[in-house]
């Protein structure tokens, strides 16, 4: 069943590269790749657009709003209103005239907004820069998500090559019980003994396979590329070991870097100068004001006259709401409490984040200790292989014996593979807290 599962994944792998082309990348290639096609970003990339619009329309507000209208009216036909002249015929004062036209072009001009539009700019601002902050906080996500499932895949790879080898190590080793049982020189259990380790590692192989398998469907997905495509890494999973660095100058560096906390503090001061909209209400505005008219007839004229006539008009306008039942003063009130309550968000913040770095960097710290047990405790499982295995050729020790150095070999290679994948992602992960 083992044999036929594996020739299943095989004959599974054949297919896929048949189907699909395979991807050679880098890291730095794949967090490319996804950035550019990632929908999340691209989401929000577009609520930064529409945050950059709404500051282009608060900085509109400034400028003067110039209205072109055009009207044509029908009126029914009245009598015209005309006075008796002493001489001549009367003079029309009101004719009949139901054929009615009009143009007008107009502009309005804020004078003095009472700090409302100073206002509407400023929360603009700082509503774009939250929504840029908000985006900088998604691209460092999927950054990691990427460098997750890339490093999962190759760890998944190099674990499988590791059980590839151990297998071979088993199947030397049954072969050479199964001729010693012929000729009676070891009891069957010995043979059975390392025919069940070597299934067990076969076993192994098929899972790390499958998540392997799991791993390159996620990049896939990640990196939006078609059904089948395999991905080859290039990245050694091996690295030098990283320089310990100093927590109090990395949380400075988080707290200077996190675009989450730029974000909430660019959205306190959004709700600040939205709460200074709301005071700048209490106080009166002030407008000028100015038009062109061009109709036919032109009412401003009199007698009224079936012709084109143009007159114009400029003016200033002073309004102040006196008393609005305390609308005002709530919606500032309300304004203020958000500001506020964003405030103690970024102070809960600076705290998550310093836990956050805190331990990522012991992961870190820990992973890197991992790795230099991991590999002494493989050097020497080796060496004791290798010493069981000539002492087993010599007769000297039992079959159990070069098994259970074998079975140990095997466990310190995945372990130091899986301290190897620990420190990769530890850095990736602390990367990501300290916002680079």
């Amino acid at each position: 069943m083992i044999a036929r599962g594996l020739l299943i994944v095989v004959l599974a792998g054949a297919a896929r590269g048949a189907a699909g082309e395979t991807l050679t990348l880098g890291i730095d290639d794949a967090v490319a790749r996804a950035v550019e096609a990632s929908p999340r970003l691209a989401r929000f990339r577009s609520l930064e657009a529409a945050a950059d619009a709404e500051l282009r329309a608060a900085r509109a507000g400034r400028l003067p709003e110039v209205e072109l209208q055009a009207s044509y009216t029908r009126n029914s036909d009245v009598p015209e209103l005309s006075i008796p002249q002493p001489v001549g015929p009367p003079q029309v004062i009101f004719p009949n005239i139901p054929n009615n036209y009009g143009t007008r072009l107009g502009l309005a001009l804020p004078l003095y907004a009472g700090g409302r539009i100073s206002g509407r700019i400023a929360a603009g601002e700082d509503g774009r820069a939250a929504a840029e902050h908000d985006r900088r906080a998604a691209l460092g996500d999927l950054v990691l998500e990427v460098k997750t499932a890339y490093w999962r895949l190759v760890t998944a790879r190099e674990a499988a090559a590791v059980l590839g080898e151990a297998i071979k190590a088993f199947e030397a080793h049954l072969a050479d019980s199964r001729n010693r049982e012929r000729f009676g020189m070891v009891a069957r259990n010995d043979v059975l003994a390392v025919q069940v380790e070597r299934d067990g590692a076969e076993l192994d192989r098929l899972r790390a396979e499958s998540a392997a398998q799991v791993g390159e469907a996620d990049l896939r997905r990640l990196l939006d590329l078609p059904p089948g495509t395999g991905v080859e890494p290039t990245e050694p999973l091996d690295e030098a070991l990283p320089t310990d660095e100093d927590l109090e100058a990395l949380v400075v560096e988080a707290l200077a870097a996190r675009a989450e906390r730029s974000s909430l503090a660019s959205r306190a001061r959004a709700a600040d100068a939205q709460a200074d909209v709301e005071r700048g209400a209490r106080l009166p505005q002030v407008s000028l004001g100015a038009g062109y008219d061009l109709a036919r007839p032109n009412r401003e004229i009199l007698p009224p006259s079936d012709e084109w006539n143009d007159t114009w008009d400029v003016g200033v306008r002073l309004s102040w709401s006196v008393f609005d039942g305390g609308r005002r003063s709530a919606g500032e009130a309300r304004a203020r409490a958000q500001a506020e309550a964003v405030r103690h968000q970024l102070a809960e913040l600076d705290r998550a984040i310093r836990l956050e770095v805190t331990q990522q960097l012991l992961e870190r710290r820990t992973a890197g200790r991992g790795v230099e047990v991991a590999a002494r405790a493989l050097e020497a499982a080796r060496e004791n292989r290798r010493v069981s295995a000539d002492r087993y050729r010599e007769g000297v020790i039992a079959s159990f014996e070069l098994l259970d150095a074998e079975v140990a070999l095997e466990r310190a290679a995945l372990d130091r593979t899986e301290a190897l994948a620990s420190l990769r992602l530890a850095g990736a992960r602390l990367d990501r807290a300290i916002g680079r």
